[in-house]
């Protein structure tokens, strides 16, 4: 049975026995959330949407101590096979098989923290489950192709507004992906990004058919 877990502001583990593991954006070495540090972290992928602070955080450091493969654009996975790391390089639209399942990369609304990149959000298809983290991102309509192109069993967006989308666009998202499962990140790590994950999950609950499930740093979701 796969198992996410959420270690913070935007990083999540998903793992499944006998499976490779996989992390995203492991932002933990200056995270007050962060219930773990990078040497705690043991992991076969790291999935990286961009290269802000924030995301790629301590994703070379952990890349290295685990020998795992970094996922992610075609930039930043060349940035880190420049600096001896394993990495595959994707782009909008690209998806790839790997051992544990496939990950599609797919559109985000936002900056990308190295020069000449793009931002992203991912689909990954991991134990017969479908998840969709959708990265830094604003709101856009391609989100129903999403949902429409891959049946969702969770969907992982961002509330914290000022850098991504906020609750109420975010409740539009989920309206959109008509995931089985809505999991809110991106949210009070600093004042600036304050944001009620209750209040996500009451709106999205009354709006939407999907079910909200707030998950605090370190604790697990099994689906």
């Amino acid at each position: 049975m796969p198992i996410l877990t959420f270690i913070g502001h935007a990083c999540f583990k998903l793992e499944d026995e006998g499976k490779e593991s996989l992390l995203f954006d492991p932002f933990l070495q200056e995270n007050p959330q962060a219930p773990l540090s990078p040497e705690q972290i043991k992991t076969d992928y790291i999935l990286l949407s961009h290269a802000h602070f924030d995301h790629r955080g301590d994703a070379y450091r952990i890349a290295e101590a685990n020998g795992a493969m970094i996922v992610s654009t075609a930039d930043i996975a060349e940035d880190a096979g420049q600096q001896g790391l394993s990495s595959h390089g994707l782009n909008i639209g690209g998806k790839f098989n790997f051992p544990f399942g496939w990950v599609k990369c797919t559109q985000a609304l936002h900056s990308a923290g190295i020069a000449g990149g793009i931002a992203c959000g991912f689909v990954v298809n991991y134990g017969g489950k479908n998840i969709y983290f959708a990265g830094d991102t604003g709101l856009f309509s391609d989100m129903k192709l999403i949902g429409e192109l891959t049946p969702l069993d969770v969907a992982l967006l961002p509330i914290g507004d000022n850098f991504t989308m906020g609750i109420d666009d975010a409740v539009i998202a989920a309206s959109f992906l008509q995931a089985k499962t809505v999991i809110p990140y991106h949210y009070n790590t600093w004042p600036l990004i304050n944001a009620d994950p209750q209040e996500f999950k009451e709106k999205a609950e009354a709006k939407t058919k999907s079910k909200c499930i707030v998950i605090a740093p370190g604790e697990s979701h099994f689906y």
